[in-house]
């Protein structure tokens, strides 16, 4: 069973998060930041995961610490659902075009976090309702870290700044499905020539 459940809480947020990696792209529970759940939400519909996330957070301030504690949140459970990451392929890619806008998003479940991002600078988008743009880098950082994995992001041209991020939230669930899935030539293979992850 490739599950997790994790719990968080801190005098900013309170987080509860079920991730089912074999799921069937579900993504239920409260988050109070509609930008981020839609967001979320193509994530799970495209990695397959079935997401249960209740969020709470000190919104009333802004929304960047239940963003970046989602983060967090998700990324120890990824990396606790995959566990010794037997029979993955532990790579993945995905190149996704949305009207005028074509991201690459790239993940190795390598047990070393690192994250890149190039393209289009977020960080000049405005905000979506209550969530500013810069909080998807964030997001991505966080859960790159506590995933323990390489996630890189290539917005390689796009002018829609809503485009933009869907295209990134999209490729990330095509990344994850892939990296994820059971290799069915090496199912009783850790994916290195290391032995470990």
């Amino acid at each position: 069973m490739r599950k997790a459940r994790i719990e968080r809480k801190t005098n900013e947020t309170g987080i509860e998060l079920t991730l089912d990696l074999d799921g069937t792209g579900k993504l239920s529970g409260k988050n109070p930041i509609p930008f981020f759940n839609h967001m979320l939400q193509h994530t799970a519909k495209y990695s397959m995961f079935d997401l249960d996330l209740n969020l709470n957070g000190d919104i009333e301030i802004d929304c960047h610490h239940s963003v970046e504690d989602t983060g967090i949140v998700l990324g120890e459970a990824l990396r606790q659902a995959v566990g010794i990451k037997e029979g993955i392929f532990r790579y993945g890619s995905f190149t996704l075009p949305m009207d005028e806008t074509l991201t690459t998003v790239t993940v190795d479940l390598s047990g070393r976090p690192y994250f890149i991002y190039r393209g289009e600078p977020l960080k000049t988008m405005g905000k979506f309702g209550i969530y500013d743009s810069e909080l998807s880098l964030e997001f991505l950082h966080k859960l790159s870290i506590h995933a323990a994995m390489n996630l890189h992001v290539q917005v390689h041209y796009g002018e829609n700044r809503h485009h933009i991020h869907e295209s990134i939230f999209k490729a990330l669930g095509f990344s994850l499905r892939q990296a994820v899935a059971i290799d069915a030539r090496r199912a009783n293979e850790i994916p290195s020539t290391k032995g470990s992850l």
